[in-house]
């Protein structure tokens, strides 16, 4: 049998220095000229479908030639989610500590699975789990893992609860309806039948509506199903919406439920005094899902899932393998495979170390607030603005808005098809990028304003454009 020539799938040191090298000063440079770039590019299907379509190539191409197409004509197409007007969505701003963690944690191969296969990074992410434990105010029994984001810890939680409460046979699980969509699949993936996923209405702050929760958990109990869980949020998507924490903590307890709280984006507020003001009674969730790569400033991807007493993680997920016998190595050295649904697993804890080691609590804490006080900022500047109308209170780093001149008369439909138009506008304009939302009924556009880089200039700047389009969209129509 001809033997393989070995390192066939190697480059040379100096390519690997060129490449790298090249790939360094373009990130830099891309970082430091954002401002001046576009918030989002993108290309039509078929266009990308020439490029890149076909079978792989059977021979070798110039390691350079494929960077630099992948520079050209990938990567350029698509939302920058860390430019300082992306308002869009849930926005990424990422510190270059966080980038380089992740570029160390691939060159190193980890696997950050087992104590056996990366004791380092096992330990680093038993100290980053710790950090947010006593962020969040939970007591020394709480554990958790890092995750790849908030659709994982859902999962995961429900999971959790579903072990804790014995396996019902009928389960209900009990969400609002400002709840994520990943909430509504996690309910699903952990068995949960789709027609027993309950969706209760808000009140007029976009809040769960506990009165009502109450009473369709009678209901259900009366008809013969299991109560398993309620999903609550701290810092809703659309709105930035906080249910009523310790009330819902309260109506578990006496249910004999589990509590999980979704804060993917609002979870990391807890690091400034008022983020701990806003989410009070968080700490009484049996469960709690946060995003690092949202408002703790990471890259993609690196949530966590939080558990009050982390002995219910390992009920839910240690199963024995003969293959991995030797990676017992006693309790005082614990596996993350054991906590979650991965096994191999990215070194996600490296980065928010290698993060807040670099710049300090302060920093990252004043990077937070600031998200806060330009949220609040925006809402004011809105507020006095004879054309804009806040359709709900700000809340965390969310404000939905409309163009509404004052002085004019439009229906809901012309008011929708308004600021349809002004998003459309937007969506071409250099400037910015924003989203939009539908809250009961009403057609809303939505700024998210995290971004650590972004400045009351940018907010201004974009709300000033928004006025600007409004007028023009009413000139036209």
């Amino acid at each position: 049998m001809k033997e393989i020539e070995p390192g066939g799938l190697q480059l040379t040191p100096d390519e690997m220095r060129q490449l790298a090298a090249r790939v360094t000063d373009v990130l830099i440079e891309r970082n430091s000229d954002l401002d001046s770039s576009n918030a989002w590019d993108g290309e039509f299907r078929e266009v990308l479908e020439q490029q890149f379509g076909g079978p792989p190539p059977e021979g070798e191409r110039a390691a350079d030639d494929v960077l630099e197409q992948i520079l050209r004509h990938v990567l350029p197409n698509a939302a920058r989610l860390d430019h300082p007007r992306f308002f869009g969505f849930i926005p990424s701003s990422p510190t270059w500590p966080g980038v380089l963690a992740d570029f160390l944690a691939s060159g190193f191969n980890i696997n950050s699975c087992t104590w056996l296969v990366s004791s380092g990074t096992s330990q680093l992410e038993l100290t980053v789990v710790e950090w947010m434990r006593e962020w969040i105010g939970y007591p020394v029994s709480a554990g958790g893992l890092l995750t790849s984001g908030g659709s994982a810890a859902s999962v995961e939680a429900l999971v959790t609860a579903r072990e804790a409460a014995q396996h019902p046979d009928r389960p209900t699980v009990y969400m609002s309806d400002q709840s994520h969509s990943a909430l509504k699949r996690a309910a699903s993936i952990a068995g949960v039948r789709r027609e027993n996923i309950r969706i209760v209405p808000t009140d007029a702050e976009f809040r769960i509506d506990c009165d009502l929760l109450r009473a369709q958990i009678a209901r259900d109990r009366a008809n013969g199903l299991q109560p398993l869980a309620v999903c609550a949020n701290a810092g809703s998507s659309s709105t930035g919406s906080i249910d009523p924490l310790q009330t819902l903590s309260t109506i578990c307890t006496e249910e004999q439920m589990w509590l999980h709280v979704d804060a993917a984006y609002g979870g990391f507020s807890l690091v400034t005094s008022e983020g701990k003001a806003r989410l009070a009674g968080i700490e009484l969730a049996d469960s709690i899902g946060m995003d690092a790569h949202k408002w703790l400033f990471q890259p993609y991807e690196v949530g966590a899932l939080m558990v009050k007493d982390s002995v219910h993680l390992e009920n839910a997920f240690a199963i024995g393998n003969d293959v991995l016998q030797d990676t017992v190595w006693g309790s005082n050295h614990p596996n993350f495979a054991d906590r979650g649904i991965q096994l191999s697993r990215a070194a996600r804890a490296l980065k928010v170390w290698m993060s807040v080691q670099t710049f300090g609590m302060a920093k990252f804490r004043a990077a937070v607030q600031n998200g806060l006080d330009l949220a609040r900022r925006a809402g004011d500047y809105i507020d006095s603005h004879q054309s804009l109308e806040l359709v709900t209170p700000v809340s965390l780093g969310i404000v939905c808005f409309r163009v509404n001149p004052e002085d004019e008369h439009h229906s809901e439909a012309e008011l929708e098809e308004l600021n349809r138009n002004v998003l459309t506008r937007v969506f071409w304009d250099e400037l910015a990028f924003f989203s939009s939302t539908s809250l009961k009924g009403v057609f809303s556009l939505r700024l998210c304003i995290i971004n650590h880089t972004t400045t009351w200039e940018d907010v201004k700047r974009t709300l000033d454009r928004v006025v600007e389009l409004g007028s023009d969209a009413l000139n036209d129509s």
